[in-house]
């Protein structure tokens, strides 16, 4: 199974016209992208699966790639609630037969499949996540609040919540010089976006990645720029407030999590403990595995894909 096979297909999905990249038959394995991201980050996973008999469907989530139709000028609409209901009605509409699926997930990808997993059990099979842990509802103060007092106004989730303002920065900056920076981002540490001064440095471009997987990326947020990306964070308040009646929930799926040691995510204050110490375990009781991956960093499906296949394989297979 190689690249030039994956298919292409534009599916009319709960108001968008949804770009879904297609590979191999058998069970289905529905993987989704975080940010700044595209179906693309999934290719080595989709060659390797569907090559092993799996059903390999990597969708450009809402605001991303070649899906159309979301209202960009409205963040209100980027909400986990309007993203899993995207992946409900998008298995309704290509997995009529199969009641339930496996999930593989990583960054604001796996954001949204810990959701879909806590509001649809019934539809996921199995879980592999990477980067991002599960969560429980905060009942004192949403992501937006806690990463201000956390890391003060310049950190990234901050700078991302005023409609307009980081696309201006973006656009001064360059669309090939932003995704260069980002994937190539492997300071353990917070990532900052002080006002006006961009990143503050220009990055080579990731070892894992080629000019012509670059290429592909710039080419696609050329077209539709960085607002829907963005929006998932501008969104980040009211998922808290619609979030409230999951308060103290698990998810009870059978899940694996994976993430690298330099992960960004992994050095938030608390997370390690969170992780390794039981609060974890306690809101995803069927969490049966963690693995932090020495010397890897955030996008870590893309820079060590062989490990990360041979991980998502070894776990999906027991089902």
């Amino acid at each position: 199974m190689t690249m030039e096979k994956i298919k292409h297909k534009i599916i009319p999905v709960n108001g968008l016209n949804m770009h879904v990249a297609e590979l191999g038959e058998g069970p289905l394995v529905l993987f989704l992208h975080g940010f700044p991201e595209l179906w693309y980050s999934w290719r080595h996973q989709m060659v390797f699966m569907a090559a092993r008999g799996y059903r390999a469907v990597a969708p450009d989530m809402r605001g991303y790639g070649e899906t159309t139709g979301a209202p960009l000028e409205d963040p209100s609409k980027f909400t986990v609630l309007h993203l899993v209901g995207d992946l409900i009605l998008l298995l309704d509409a290509i997995a009529p037969n199969e009641d339930k699926v496996f999930v593989v997930g990583h960054d604001w990808g796996a954001i949204i499949a810990w959701y879909l997993c806590l509001y649809r059990p019934d539809r996921v099979k199995a879980l592999v996540n990477l980067s991002v842990p599960y969560y429980p509802w905060d009942p004192k103060m949403n992501l937006v609040e806690k990463f201000r007092s956390l890391y003060g106004d310049d950190h990234y989730i901050g700078r991302f919540q005023e409609p307009g303002d980081i696309e201006a920065e973006f656009a001064k900056i360059g669309v090939k010089e932003v995704l260069k920076n980002f994937l190539a981002f492997r300071n353990p540490g917070p990532l900052f976006f002080p006002k006006g001064k961009g990143f503050g440095y220009s990055a080579e471009r990731a070892p894992w990645l080629t000019e012509e997987d670059l290429d592909y990326y710039v080419s696609r947020f050329e077209k539709t720029g960085f607002t829907g990306a963005v929006n998932y964070y501008r969104a980040l308040g009211l998922n808290w407030e619609l979030n409230a009646p999951w308060s103290r929930a698990q998810v009870k799926v059978p899940t694996k999590f994976l993430l690298g040691e330099l992960d960004l995510t992994y050095h938030v204050p608390g997370t390690k403990d969170y992780i390794h110490k039981g609060g974890f375990q306690k809101f995803v009781p069927l969490l049966q595995e963690t693995v932090v991956l020495e010397g890897a960093a955030h996008f870590v499906n893309q820079e060590r894909p062989e490990e990360i296949n041979e991980h998502i394989y070894a776990f999906l297979k027991q089902f």
